[in-house]
């Protein structure tokens, strides 16, 4: 004699062993405490479900709370990696780490970049990054800030993965201090090593299509072109080539240094970028707190004018209003 029986379940036939309708819940996976079940087609009050017993051809419908309405989060995904939002903000130039946290918490940031430096073994229990933005809520991005050449780079992140376990990394290799431009020689370079060990680089670059492409075919998840010198707040200088380099891209293209203030963000996003990575334009504005929630609303709002698709550009005037049936 069989120990299953036949029912049927959200419209669909299966099969179960569960003598019991909380049983049942139980081998879905689901906890009888959050859900609500109709037994052909009366309520079973959740109070009795441990007791209420299956028998061979019941139809149960079984819900629970999801979000509602048809809405699908516009999500974009790297190296595995899904996230929600589409803005990452780095961690330096704050006056404190408490404004550094409250400014990821108003940005809505879910990953941040953070430096990788030593110890500082003259004072081991002073405060850390980690006791003020936990690294299981926010995803860390170790950066290369301050490398210039592809060995000093991938030192670092080998040691970021041996202190965090992270093959999701950011870097960069820069060309000369005063204008922190890459050096795209030892960028390449960096980038096959480090994708050959298994890391999965998001790479700082020129806003060149040549340069972005050669970086994607060495290993790069994400290519991450700068829209204008690191800190100098001067928005996207060249829209043409992000532009080139996001119809060219299957990875993540997202706009990494120059950005100054809300609209330079939305600009990035209407050009189709995935992402914007800043840090000066929050840390150094006059309320970073503020201005972080200005750069979460200028990225979600260049997002949906992208996908909106703007209006074409005319050499003329065309009037809101017909002209037929003036008075």
């Amino acid at each position: 004699m069989s120990d299953t029986i036949s029912i049927t379940l959200n419209g669909e036939p299966r099969q179960t062993s569960a003598t019991t309708i909380a049983a049942l819940v139980r081998e879905l996976e689901l906890e009888p405490a959050k859900v609500a079940v109709e037994r052909n087609r009366e309520i079973v009050p959740r109070s009795t479900l441990e007791d209420a017993p299956l028998a061979e051809g019941d139809t149960l419908e079984i819900v629970h709370f999801v979000g509602g309405g048809d809405h699908q989060a516009d999500t974009w995904t790297v190296a595995g990696h899904t996230f929600t939002s589409r803005l990452i903000v780095g961690t330096g130039k704050y006056k404190d780490f408490e404004q550094n946290a409250a400014a990821v918490e108003a940005s809505g940031a879910e990953i941040v970049t953070v430096a990788v430096r030593r110890v500082n073994v003259t004072d081991p229990k002073a405060p850390m990054l980690t006791d003020f933005i936990d690294p299981k809520k926010v995803t860390y991005l170790p950066n290369t800030a301050g490398c210039f050449n592809a060995d000093d780079a991938i030192r670092t992140l080998r040691l970021a993965r041996e202190a965090g376990g992270w093959d999701l990394v950011k870097l960069e290799v820069l060309g000369e201090a005063r204008t922190l431009y890459p050096n795209m020689k030892e960028t390449l370079e960096a980038t096959e090593v480090l994708a050959k060990e298994g890391f999965k680089p998001m790479v700082y670059c020129v806003d060149d299509p040549i340069a972005a492409k050669q970086l994607e075919d060495a290993g790069a998840v994400a290519i991450m072109p700068l829209g204008a010198p690191i800190g100098s707040g001067l928005g996207i200088q060249n829209q043409v080539t992000i532009r080139l380099i996001v119809e060219g891209a299957s990875v993540p293209v997202l706009v990494d240094a120059g950005v100054g203030t809300a609209s330079d963000a939305a600009v990035g996003m209407e050009l189709g970028c995935d992402g914007i990575l800043m840090n000066t334009a929050i840390a150094e504005a006059k309320d970073p707190i503020r201005m972080a929630r200005a750069m979460k609303l200028a990225v979600e709002g260049g997002r949906e004018a992208y996908l909106a698709g703007r209006m074409g550009r005319r050499k003329y005037a065309d009037p809101s209003s017909p002209l037929a049936g003036l008075i």
